[in-house]
């Protein structure tokens, strides 16, 4: 049997996990300075599998405008770089035969406009996907007052409760895009 608690745990956890996945997407973004988020989860083939490139190799910033790539498995270095390119990052990798280095550029305005345009654009996704957390979660309590395992006011308790809960998070993502279009627009 569902109860309250169940519904509230699910819904947290839920939207929880949504703030993460934003999280991890901001990390990807380039903002002019060397990060390994910004590589790390490219999928790359490997032996006939798509791979994320940090399970296949070490990514490191030795300084400020460099990643380093260095393959587990040098003779994947082809695969890696072609995947980069493909991702379509704005930066062009260099094959030594031993490891990818990539020089991070400067970015211009423009370019720091369209970074920051995508960022909100994974904001509002992420508010879409909380937001279709709470009407779920809405419907199940609204469900059990129906059938009569709760009353009137544990319902109107329990809505109140996943509309904090939706607040909460939707106001954790918002300070996580003030935080990226700081790094962002920083020159």
């Amino acid at each position: 049997m569902e109860t309250i608690d169940d519904v509230m745990l699910d819904a947290e956890e839920k939207m929880e996990k949504s703030i993460s996945v934003l999280v991890e997407q901001f990390a990807g973004i380039r903002t002019g300075k060397a990060s390994p988020a910004l590589v790390e989860n490219i999928q790359v083939e490997y032996y006939g599998a798509l791979t994320r490139l940090k399970e296949m190799a070490g990514i490191s910033t030795p300084e400020p405008r460099l990643i380093v790539i260095t393959a587990y498995d040098p003779s994947v270095l082809p695969e890696v770089e072609k995947s980069i390119l493909a991702a379509n990052l704005g930066v062009t990798p260099i094959n030594d035969g031993r490891l990818i280095r990539i020089p991070i550029p400067e970015l211009n305005e423009e370019r720091r406009k369209e970074m920051l345009k995508l960022a909100k654009r994974m904001l509002e996704d992420s508010r879409v996907a909380v937001r279709n957390i709470r009407r779920d979660a809405n419907d199940v309590i609204k469900g059990l007052q129906k059938d009569g395992k709760i009353t009137e006011d544990d319902r109107d308790s329990a809505l109140d409760d996943v509309q904090k809960c939706t607040d909460d998070a939707i106001k954790s993502m918002d300070d996580g895009l003030k935080a990226k279009e700081t790094e962002i627009m920083e020159v």
